[in-house]
């Protein structure tokens, strides 16, 4: 992990530090217990709580969003459907995805939601540029996109200022799985990954870069952090 606190230092320099926010790599793990535990840590974090940011690859799963239909669920098979608190419609979630989710205090960031969406995208374009990969945003339609090909899905929530949930990012990974799907509720949406744009294929690789964009794009000083036990 030191190389990702060493890319967000790189970043900021000499500058006087920024809020802080903890990271935590969880490794692979399966949906609903780190999906618990953000809502855990949500309605338990207090005026004071540092920030976190929660690196994690998934266990496959598909995860359906709370204005979600089932019938974008075309054929899920032997992939467990789980329906979740957060904005947006289905999604994938599997091995060779960055999954980042961004535990932040939008009051104290002083950041609408809006804005909040308006910066992780741009993170994450800002990462794809490291390897001249062109994301662009999509009207209407939250995440990121190559060529018309989405490569970051995004569904957040947030409760009392505060976010929970966050971006999914194809690195390098089976993408067969959304063909059982109609991916964020449109059918035909082509996705796409790093690896296949030409990026690296190791996960390694892209954390540092994303974690680094991040802390810039909300002025936060990311500090190491144990993972949590499930």
């Amino acid at each position: 992990m030191d190389t990702v606190i060493d890319a967000v230092a790189a970043v900021f320099g000499g500058e006087s530090a920024p809020p802080r926010a903890q990271l935590r790599d969880l490794g692979r793990q399966p949906y609903e217990p780190v999906w618990r535990a953000m809502q855990a840590f949500t309605d338990a974090r207090g005026a004071d709580t540092p920030d976190e940011l929660w690196l994690v690859e998934h266990d496959p799963v598909f995860t359906l969003g709370q204005a979600g239909k089932d019938e974008h669920v075309l054929m899920p098979g032997d992939i467990p459907v789980i329906h979740v608190d957060r904005g947006g419609q289905v999604t994938y979630h599997g091995p060779g995805q960055i999954v980042l989710y961004p535990l932040l205090d939008l009051r104290r960031l002083k950041v609408g939601v809006r804005e909040y969406v308006d910066r992780i995208e741009q993170a994450v374009i800002d990462t794809l540029a490291e390897w001249n990969i062109e994301g662009a945003r999509k009207d209407g339609a939250p995440g990121v996109y190559v060529a018309g090909a989405k490569v970051m899905a995004l569904g957040i929530r947030v409760r009392r200022g505060c976010t929970f949930h966050g971006l999914a990012f194809n690195i390098a990974m089976d993408l067969s799985p959304y063909q059982r799907i109609n991916p964020c509720g449109y059918q035909g949406l082509q996705v796409t990954s790093v690896l296949d744009l030409g990026g690296p294929s190791g996960m390694e690789q892209v954390k540092p870069v994303l974690v680094a964009q991040l802390a810039r794009q909300f002025g936060l000083t990311v500090e190491d952090a144990e993972p949590l036990s499930f």
